[in-house]
């Protein structure tokens, strides 16, 4: 088609503009539009051509000026088009596709012309909601799709209401030291928006809302979001984010509320009512933790048998309550285990639950399950019975107190001195003992950080955890001889040894664990380089751990004579969901910590602080900052490299625990 001496129209960034064709190709035309500019356009741009022609030689000032007042005249003639009218009257037709002269005829009620043709277009191009535009054609929207297209407008609109209103509010709410706060629910809508938006940048679902909101409220830094939640009151000031981008549930739902309820008020009678259940109140079990521990698992007791030793390693009977397909296991296998912060914890079970009816707490009648181990002088395992008991623990002791009167009370005297053989033992099985100092975080009410290490191989925390794997190995045991699935934790063989037998250094220990292989969660037994043994699993956490959670309801199945609770499929399924959510929550932790540790550097900007040499690489030196047991990389200094296993003072350059940035230099 030839377009030479055509009055045209086209789009440019959804304005229509009128235009005269002064050269027609093939594919483009050159044209001067109704703002009196020269264009070359492509022929595809076009969306109405008049149907007569016009000398080319006409004067461009009256051109230009002809051009827009034929702009004028049909953008009035808009205003006589009622596209919903001849939207109902079209809809119901057996075709949907119509040339646009034969509509602009219906609308007007006349033969159509190029300005009649033209405002009918115009006004399509301008309300998008009955009819579209395409190829030359007109096709008429079906009642349905009018139908979403309103609901999509109305969101839109609604979208960009909240986009004005939401800017002006959170201006204010910046500006205002002290602002008051009223969180209509447009507002909290706008406010859980943004917070989205941070958590999950372009993966949240309304980001590009978000980013209009700040971008209107001038708010363009990437922490000003959170700065907007903080003094809006939705966060603190030390909001744990990773647990918020991994949405781990902090809350409990209604169901597993209801069931902790139901099992709160159960009679401790129906414990000695059940047959499989060993009474053993006559014994005296002692629970040893830490000062601030609130949900005792794990209770011992040791008592002499003809120069034997029967020692009781009595846990809490968690299975007893919680049972696979309740809501509470659900909500177990929703987190996999607690979480513990410097600031406080997310429990796997309802408090009043691992706090309460199954914390093994002094005095309290409880449901336990007891590995009566019977050791020889030696600790050669000479009998092992695995029972669900009753229990009344006698004793509370924290760790400081066992480690004053351990030399003076006799039954810990005698836990100590198999303590030791124990330990003795497995590292003649090649285990590893790896101390390491524990890092105690701790923030003052004015949210100042201090950070304190504290030794974790005290002859007390030694002797709980020796004992525990005692029995966590004879569980796997137990299990793994009964030919009976199950989740068993594996290490394979060490490929390079640096420490041996109780080696207490700091850089010893340090470069071992960064050679350890990895572990693994299998579905049957294997041997665990590192604590060596040849078999291994964990049953003496179930209230913060659903794995040994799981493990209790097997060995409680096998004891009691019934077929196991779980099969190898559904062990396998556990291994999957178990590995992934320790995998989050362990990462959640490490950032957790990591804050922590960022804060308190924040307040040593400028200031030297000691570290260890731990590798001294070409270009790269690793060290491990000896107050706080944090790792860290440097580019090697200029001059004499620092040799491994010496220590050396580097300076805080620059810390921020929002960016989890840390910058230190020699």
């Amino acid at each position: 088609m030839m377009y030479s001496g055509k009055l045209v129209e086209y789009l440019d960034d959804g304005k229509y503009i009128c235009a005269f064709v002064t050269e027609s190709q093939t594919k483009r035309v050159r044209l001067v539009n109704q703002n009196g500019r020269e264009i070359n356009l492509p022929v595809s741009r076009i969306v109405h051509c008049s149907t007569h022609s016009y000398p080319t030689n006409t004067d461009p000032d009256i051109l230009a000026r002809e051009l827009k007042e034929t702009a004028e005249k049909r953008s009035a003639l808009m205003k006589e088009i009622h596209l919903e009218e001849l939207w109902e009257l079209t809809v119901e037709d057996a075709t949907d596709t119509f040339e646009p002269t034969f509509l602009a005829e219906l609308s007007f009620g006349k033969a159509a012309n190029d300005d009649t043709v033209s405002a009918f277009l115009r006004c399509v191009f301008a309300d998008k909601l009955f009819f579209k535009y395409r190829e030359g054609k007109i096709k008429v929207y079906s009642v349905e799709q009018v139908q979403q297209i309103r609901q999509q407008q109305e969101k839109e609109r609604q979208e960009a209401e909240l986009i004005k209103k939401g800017a002006v509010a959170i201006q204010t709410l910046m500006d205002n030291p002290t602002p008051e706060i009223q969180m209509d629910p447009w507002f909290e809508d706008c406010l859980g928006i943004i917070r989205d938006f941070y958590l999950l940048g372009n993966d949240a679902k309304d980001c590009e809302i978000a980013r209009s909101i700040l971008k209107e409220a001038q708010l363009q830094n990437p922490h000003d979001p959170f700065h907007v939640l903080v003094k809006a009151g939705i966060w603190g000031r030390n909001e744990n984010l990773p647990l918020l981008r991994h949405e781990i549930p902090v809350g409990f739902s209604l169901a597993a509320r209801q069931q902790a309820e139901a099992i709160l008020q159960s009679s401790q009678k129906e414990l000695f009512n059940d047959p499989g259940r060993t009474d053993l109140t006559h014994l005296a079990p002692l629970t040893i933790d830490g000062a601030t521990t609130l949900d005792f698992d794990d209770a011992l007791t040791v008592e002499e048998q003809d120069g034997n030793f029967l020692v009781g390693i009595h846990i809490s009977d968690v299975a007893h309550y919680v049972r696979p397909g309740d809501p509470l296991f659900k909500e177990a296998m929703q987190r996999g285990t607690s979480l513990y912060f410097p600031e406080g914890q997310i429990p796997m079970l309802p408090r009043h639950l691992s706090q309460g009816i199954c914390s093994l707490i002094q005095g309290e009648t409880r449901a336990a399950f007891s590995f009566m181990i019977l050791l020889s002088q030696d600790v050669e395992v000479l009998r092992v019975r695995i029972v669900p008991s009753i229990i009344r623990v006698a004793r509370r002791l924290t760790y400081e107190e066992a480690d004053r009167i351990m030399a003076n009370d006799r039954e810990l005297s005698i836990l100590d001195t198999l303590r030791q053989k124990l330990r003795k033992k497995r590292l003649n099985n090649g285990a590893l003992l790896l101390p390491f100092p524990d890092v105690n975080i701790f923030i003052d009410n004015n949210g100042k950080v201090h950070v304190s290490l504290a030794r974790s191989d005290t002859p007390a925390r030694t002797l709980i955890s020796e004992f525990m794997i005692l029995a966590n190995s004879e569980a796997a045991r137990y299990v793994a001889d009964r030919m009976v699935p199950g989740l068993f934790r594996a290490q394979g063989p060490l490929k390079k040894r640096l420490v041996h037998g109780e080696d207490d250094d700091l850089f010893q220990n340090t470069r071992q664990r960064k050679q350890l292989p990895r572990g693994e969660l299998l579905t049957a037994a294997s041997a665990h380089s590192g604590l060596g043994v040849s078999q291994y699993t964990t049953v003496t956490s179930p209230i913060r751990r659903l794995l040994d959670l799981v493990m209790q309801h097997q060995l409680n199945s096998i004891v009691r004579r019934r077929e196991p609770t779980f099969t190898e499929e559904m062990c396998k399924d556990f291994n999957s969901l178990i590995t992934r959510t320790l995998a989050t929550a362990n990462n959640v932790r490490q950032l957790r910590h990591r804050y922590w540790l960022l804060k308190y550097l924040e307040d040593r900007k400028g200031q030297l602080v000691e570290a260890l040499v731990i590798e001294c690489g070409p270009k790269r030196v690793n060290l491990l900052l000896t107050d706080i047991l944090m790792d860290v990389d440097l580019p090697c200094p200029s001059g004499t490299k620092p040799a491994p296993d010496t220590r050396v003072k580097i300076r805080v350059v620059k810390a921020d625990a929002l960016d989890n940035f840390v910058r230190f230099e020699w």
